[in-house]
């Protein structure tokens, strides 16, 4: 196997994990709205992911590890589309915002940070946000104290 191959397949697994973190998310209330299905498919071919692969992850969502990054950008960037996700259906859940906890320390933030971040991150992202003004704004308020 290549050194390309190997890349891409890490790669492909990094996005499947992803988009199942942001399925758990969507699912924690053992529903999907139509809204929040949306920003799914959205989602999905974005991360070049195939029907089949797609729908395996909806039924099994559960099995994929959160497989935090080394690097803080890609950590925001899941933590951006996560916090989209709560919002995804214009309604903000306790149990949505609970499993967003309990994946930003997966994700590998830090657990004393993780109320304020998830906290400022869905803030931000009920105001619409690019991502970055999300990232500028999270590192300018929660890193430089």
């Amino acid at each position: 196997m290549s050194f390309s191959n190997l890349f891409n397949s890490g790669f492909t697994t990094r996005n499947q994990d992803h988009f199942a973190s942001i399925v758990k998310v969507a699912l924690s209330d053992d529903a999907l709205s139509q809204e929040e299905k949306a920003f799914l498919d959205r989602l999905a071919h974005l991360l070049n992911l195939s029907k089949e692969t797609y729908d395996r992850i909806l039924k099994r969502y559960k099995s994929h590890p959160i497989n935090p990054s080394v690097s803080k950008k890609q950590r925001l960037e899941c933590l951006y589309d996560l916090s989209r996700m709560v919002y995804a259906d214009d309604i903000k859940k306790s149990r949505e915002v609970s499993m967003l906890s309990k994946i930003a320390i997966g994700l590998g933030f830090e657990t004393k940070v993780v109320p304020e971040l998830v906290n400022f991150s869905l803030q931000l992202v009920k105001k619409n946000v690019d991502f970055e003004t999300f990232k500028k704004e999270i590192i300018k308020t929660l890193y430089t104290k």
